[in-house]
């Protein structure tokens, strides 16, 4: 274990960075088995690779660690454990995080800011930690995670657990998301919610849409994504509804849209439009059609997309 002493040895004043991505809610969210056949919360989560956290620290003298903004504190949490679990607790330094993620809606803003401290400490002692390892660390810190840790991979993750119930082998198929949030919708305090109480009905379904999300995988199928989430939402919305769902299910209907997705424990909508009918003008329609019902904070973005010229 390392003391205070061996703290000498990083550098006082070195700069350290750590960065993570967002995401936009889910793809599918409910209980799952484990191998063992036990249950298990879990959730797929939609990466989102535009917007990002950054978390920069300066080690200092003092066995202590602060953060600004002051009102982080499950980032400087975060960082604590951190530093704890590599073996130097007396650490000391100022934690700087800088986010372009909206906070409260379900783009993981919180986890976000706790992964980047987390690499941040890591980077400052000269190491780099495992996505597994940084997951168990962001849930200490905060009771509940998503799977940012793990980038852009697509897999099955146990949130109040931080381990892989299941790794689907592969990236999510490509699609473009059309995503907005209603005119009503405020910031939500995600530990605030209780958790949903699924049915045997729904716990069965769950075991079928997670099959059809590893096919959607292994075949690179965005129509069987979004069929997938379509259905998680419907569960959802027995649990947590949001406003104008019907509205945004018939949009989806009208443009032909892969499916939706949404944020189950935020207020994020998204449509899943097939690449080869994203195009320019298509894409102006649909945002016309959103913002005639009221939607706003509309954004495309490309869902491992190799060509994102062709949409706005």
């Amino acid at each position: 274990m390392a003391d205070a002493a061996v703290d000498r040895r990083l550098g006082l004043g070195t700069l350290a960075d750590g960065h993570a991505i967002a995401h936009h809610g889910e793809l599918l969210q409910g209980v799952f088995e484990d191998d063992r056949g036990c249950l298990h919360r879990g959730l797929v989560t939609l990466p989102l690779d535009r917007l990002r956290s950054t978390a920069n620290l300066v080690l200092e003298e003092g066995g202590q660690l602060s953060v600004e903004p002051r009102g982080r504190v499950k980032a400087l949490r975060a960082a604590q454990l951190a530093a704890e679990h590599l073996g130097y607790p007396e650490l000391g330094g100022r934690l700087t995080i800088q986010s372009d993620i909206p906070m409260g809606h379900g783009y993981g803003s919180s986890t976000a800011d706790v992964i980047a401290s987390i690499r941040a400490v890591a980077a400052a002692v000269g190491t780099r930690l495992v996505p597994g390892v940084s997951s168990r660390l962001a849930v200490a810190a905060e009771t509940a995670s998503d799977a940012i840790a793990f980038e852009t991979e697509a897999l099955l993750f146990a949130q109040r657990e931080g381990v892989v119930l299941e790794h689907f082998g592969g990236s999510l198929p490509p699609f473009v998301l059309v995503g907005f949030k209603s005119g009503v919708s405020t910031g939500i305090d995600t530990l605030e919610l209780a958790p949903a109480r699924y049915s045997t009905e729904e716990i069965q379904l769950f075991r079928v849409l997670r099959g059809m999300v590893a096919r959607s995988v292994r075949y690179q199928d965005a129509h069987l994504l979004g069929q997938a989430a379509t259905m998680s939402a419907r569960i959802s919305q027995r649990h947590l509804p949001k406003p104008h769902f019907d509205v945004v299910t018939g949009l989806a209907d009208d443009y032909q849209a892969c499916g939706i997705q949404v944020a189950h424990s935020g207020s994020l909508f998204g449509l899943m439009l097939d690449v080869h009918s994203a195009g320019r003008e298509r894409m102006r329609t649909i945002i016309a059609a959103l913002r005639d019902r009221g939607f706003h904070d509309i954004g495309i973005f490309p869902i491992n997309v190799e060509d994102r010229a062709y949409v706005l």
